[in-house]
Order: structure tokens, then C-alpha cells, then sequence
């Protein structure tokens, strides 16, 4: 296919001719962010919002002043406009102030963040390079969100599951995971240690569910060994002090026979936010991939997989960690 490019670059009027027109530019902190990324990578305002973690609107006003200021210019690729941050078509001036204000910025968490979702949308770009999707990977989230909403993907792939099995949430809190998993097996058991969340978790799953509420500790599950063919465990082990136990009380009550013996663990991804660990509990720093690798193995969990999950926009929290194990047919 022919596509036709259009590069359009900033008049003299537009470049941000005195300091403090500069400074404007750079006195917001997402601006900085956006340079930083732009440095890095060319974009879409769909990708700039994807990568920022803010609504495309947020992303397309903080992009018109950077542009107007002459820091970034604009290209055009059929339907698609790209944005680019190029330090060496910046006059002198600028490129110093920019380079100052670059060594400043550091790499902490949420440099670590915007280069994780970066990465994100580079992998989407790879695996469709050249068609629409491709060319609007960021876009195309933006109208599917729109159009259907964020939930029907999560809800559908629960159909996956074998009808047969009975699954067990652990820690289940007011019952997310339960009402997500209950159409598509034959049983949830949903165990947590506060009445509250119980409470809540039976007001949402109403009269007639085939959900199973159960009061108890995660480190002494009241089941029998080998009583349920699956458990997930969601945003749970960072509130306990010992969780390798209660790991281990999840592999007790897994069966291997019919498939089963698969445990899936999502939890908080490591991060420096001081003010989330007091809010988060004793393991409120989050926990490292390896770590929880390390812990699942401990436990006696075989093929254990770690993936990083891509953060929801307009969160405010750290990035999340999904954790796979299993346990083999011939273990103890």
C-alpha cells in the first residue's frame, strides 16, 4: 500500500523563542513524563495515553503544548498522527534546558511505570504492524472501551474453566473473583476471615449462587485435603505475615486428578510509594517477581509463571503481578 507521510514541524512563531516560554512548557510533571517517552519512542495520542496511564483527552491537551512549543513535532501516516521527540532538531537553547532537566528526573517507580506500558505497546505494535489495529493500537482501546466497555473480556475467558470443577477464592473479600468464576464451574468456595467481607460477598452473589461462603483463616483453610480442583488468590498475601503458609494450606487443599492441582495468585508489584505501603499491610512494598517465584516454590508449586499485568487507567495504585503454580500428580 502506498501511504503517504506528512511531517509537520513547528513555525518560528510556535518554538518557544524566550525562556519562560520554555519553562511553561516544562513546568508540568506529566509534560515531563511525555518528553521523556517521546525521547524514547515515537507515539499516537492513543499510545501517549496507554503509556501515561490518563485519559486520551488529558494526553491530547498536554500534547498540543508541547508541540506549540517546538518540542515535539507531528507526523502523519494515513488515519495516524505520531508524535516524536527529537533532541537533536531542538535549537541550542532548548536542547541545553532539556538536557538539565533530564538529569533531574531520575528513574524511580513511576519512570519504571511509563517504561513497563511503553513496552506494552511496542509488543502490541509487533504483533500487528501493518494493519489498522497496528497503526491505532492506542486508539483502538480508547473505542472498544467506549463501545463495550472494560469487563466482557475477563467475564467470557472464565468460560475456559471445565464446568466440572470446583474452585476455591481464597480470601475472597466481598466476592469479585466468586461472581466471575461462579457461572462457569460447578462450585466456588469463597473463604475470608472477616464476617464483613463475608457479609458483603453474599449481598453481591444474592440467593441462589452456587458459591459457598466460608469463615476462615488462609494459613488453617477448614477443607479437606484435595477438595477443590483450582483457587486463585487475589490481592491477598501482601495483608499476611506468613505467606508461604498459606500457600501451602492452598496446595493441601488442591487435587491433581481431572486437570486440576492450578493455583493462580494476583498481587502487588513492587514499588516505592511510601504512603501505599502503610495502606497495603505487612508486605505493602509489594513483592518482586522472583520473589513470589521463590515463594510458590517453597510451597511445593511446580511450573510456576509470573506475568506482569498492565495497569487500568485513572488507577492510582502499583502495577499488579499474576502468579501461576501447579501441583505435579505424583507429589505428596
Amino acid at each position: 500500500m502506498d501511504e503517504r507521510l506528512r511531517v509537520t514541524r513547528p513555525t518560528a512563531e510556535h518554538t518557544g523563542e524566550t525562556v519562560l516560554g520554555r519553562l511553561a512548557a516544562l513546568s508540568d510533571p506529566l509534560r515531563l513524563r511525555l518528553l521523556r517517552v517521546l525521547e524514547r519512542q515515537e507515539l499516537s495520542v492513543g499510545e501517549v495515553s496507554r503509556v501515561l496511564d490518563v485519559p486520551q483527552s488529558t494526553a491530547s491537551r498536554h500534547l498540543k503544548v508541547v508541540v506549540d512549543g517546538g518540542w515535539v513535532t507531528r507526523r502523519s501516516a494515513g488515519p495516524a498522527v505520531f508524535h516524536r521527540f527529537v533532541l537533536d532538531e531542538l535549537d541550542p537553547g532548548a536542547r541545553a534546558l532539556w538536557l538539565a532537566v533530564r538529569d533531574e528526573l531520575g528513574t524511580g517507580g513511576e519512570a519504571m511505570e511509563d517504561d513497563g506500558r511503553l513496552a506494552d505497546v511496542l509488543a502490541d505494535r509487533r504483533e500487528d504492524p501493518r494493519s489498522f489495529f497496528g497503526r491505532l493500537a492506542g486508539e483502538w482501546d480508547a473505542i472498544r472501551h467506549e463501545l463495550f466497555g472494560g469487563q466482557f473480556t475477563s467475564e467470557a475467558l472464565a468460560g475456559l474453566l471445565p464446568s466440572d470443577w470446583v474452585v476455591a477464592d481464597l480470601g475472597c473479600g466481598t466476592g469479585n473473583a466468586s461472581e466471575l468464576l461462579s457461572p462457569c464451574v460447578e462450585r466456588v468456595i469463597a473463604v475470608d476471615a472477616s464476617e464483613a467481607m463475608l457479609e458483603a460477598a453474599g449481598s453481591r452473589l444474592g440467593e441462589g449462587a452456587n458459591v459457598e461462603l466460608v469463615a476462615g483463616d488462609l494459613d488453617a483453610l477448614p477443607m479437606g485435603d484435595g477438595s477443590v480442583d483450582a483457587a486463585v488468590c487475589v490481592l491477598v498475601l501482601h495483608h499476611l505475615d506468613e505467606p508461604v503458609v498459606a500457600l501451602r494450606e492452598a496446595r493441601r487443599v488442591l487435587r491433581r486428578e481431572r486437570g486440576g492441582g492450578n493455583l493462580l495468585v494476583i498481587d502487588v508489584c513492587e514499588h516505592d510509594g511510601e504512603e501505599l505501603r502503610e495502606r497495603l499491610g505487612p508486605h505493602g512494598g509489594g513483592f518482586g517477581a522472583a520473589a513470589l517465584s521463590a515463594m510458590l516454590g517453597e510451597a511445593g508449586f511446580t511450573d510456576v509463571r509470573v506475568r506482569r499485568l498492565r495497569r487500568a487507567h485513572g488507577v492510582s495504585g502499583p502495577a499488579l503481578l499474576a502468579v501461576t503454580g501447579r501441583i505435579d500428580s505424583d507429589s505428596d
